[in-house]
């Protein structure tokens, strides 16, 4: 009996020491600026790739996105013609069309589709995947590439607003699962980024509009130079003049990189995400209205909210606060929709906003951390929130 009440033996500890390792990997990446990327006289997609290539014709993988066909009907030939003006470029098959907005990133089936034709054609890691397309379809394609042999070199040419100034031109790749926003996806730095200017001449106004808002949201936690440009040049960017928007997608994308460079955290190991301003409200408000709000335009209320909020609790002065919902307003923005008043005093349910917190959480690790603003140019990072003060600033909104 006595022997069945003997503690445990202690494990032996190792004599051995610790063996530590640490390195650093230095990525590098060009955003490049053009018109009329696909037209034979332009050598810029054959430039970028001549870089790496050698005596061999280096296989490409294009994925178009289909929203741009009705639009740009010519440009599966046009792709084909170029690849065949360049001899260092091998276009095994036809560019592989893909649908175009949120399904994209919502229909796993289409992962499977591009990495049985990475296997098919014989891709290997010095390829590249060439994707062309709204933002949506750029996180779907670089999550096929960063998943297939570990990482296949992805070359981005993105057509929309916000993928040339935002979400195109960054080390993020995503899909939607669980029914929550970018579940499955990595970390993985595109080979370089075409923007051609010439697609968003044919872009909707929603859409023209919508990547409009990653400027202001960059502008109001990093630059209120940039901010007060905006500012100045709202009427005529909401005209579509173009060296307007030129202007702009160019700052914002330069503010970006500036920050994935120097803030310290390019993969995002800790919980601070400050380029999500706006962005914990907007991702829950595309869920409950199933998608129809474009992603833009749901930053844009996130901005309004979250800038309304820190008025209200006394950290943003009225003055700027007015001048960020007039911006947005003179920008053709809504700033209110019937979903941000859905189950308030429930925060836990399903369908409530406030829900969007704890994903928010959830998705960064670690505590609570939001970015508010001081005022136009300065966020302050805070951990708590007041349901009540948000509660008023979601009637505020409905108001204005």
């Amino acid at each position: 009996m006595t022997s069945l009440l003997r503690r445990p033996a202690r494990p032996q500890q190792s004599s051995l020491p610790i063996l530590k390792q640490q390195f650093e990997v230095n990525f590098r990446y060009e955003v490049h600026f053009t018109q009329g990327l696909f037209r034979t006289d332009n050598p810029l997609l054959a430039q970028v790739i001549a870089q790496q290539a050698d005596a061999d014709a280096k296989k490409m993988l294009v994925v178009v996105d289909g929203g741009l066909l009705p639009h740009h009907p010519q440009l599966l030939n046009q792709i084909e013609s170029y690849t065949k003006a360049y001899p260092k470029l091998a276009l095994p098959i036809s560019p592989i069309v893909v649908p175009g907005g949120e399904a994209a990133k919502n229909n796993p089936s289409l992962i499977e589709q591009l990495h049985q034709a990475v296997d098919d054609i014989g891709l290997c890691r010095h390829s590249y995947v060439v994707a062309i397309g709204g933002g949506a379809v750029l996180d779907m394609v670089g999550y096929a590439a960063a998943t297939a042999h570990r990482g296949i070199r992805l070359i981005r040419v993105p057509t929309t607003v916000l993928a040339q100034n935002d979400s195109g031109i960054g080390v993020k790749n995503g899909i939607n699962a669980f029914n929550k926003k970018n579940f499955l996806g990595t970390f993985a730095p595109p080979f370089a980024v075409l923007n051609d200017f010439e697609f968003l001449t044919t872009l909707d106004d929603r859409d023209w509009r919508s990547g409009m808002a990653e400027a202001i949201k960059v502008a109001l936690i990093k630059s209120p130079e940039f901010f007060t440009n905006i500012e100045a040049q709202a009427e005529a960017l909401a005209r579509r003049e173009m060296p307007a928007m030129q202007h702009l997608i160019y700052h914002c994308a330069q503010l970006h990189l500036e920050h994935i460079a120097g803030h310290g955290d390019p993969f995002e190991l800790g919980s601070s995400r400050p380029l999500d301003f706006g962005h914990w409200a907007a991702h829950r408000l595309e869920r409950l209205t199933n998608y129809e709000l474009r992603h833009g335009e749901a930053v844009a209320i996130g901005i309004a909210l979250d800038a309304t909020y820190s008025y209200l609790i006394n950290l943003l002065p009225e003055a700027d606060w007015q001048r960020i919902c007039k911006t947005l307003k003179t920008l053709g923005f809504t700033l209110f929709v019937p979903e941000l008043t859905s189950y308030l005093d429930e925060p836990e349910h399903p369908l409530s906003l406030f829900r969007g917190l704890s994903e928010f959480r959830e998705h960064l690790g670690g505590e609570l951390t939001l970015m508010l603003l001081k005022q136009v140019g300065q966020g302050l990072e805070v951990h708590h929130v007041d349901w009540e003060q948000y509660r008023k600033a979601i009637a505020i909104l409905s108001t204005l």
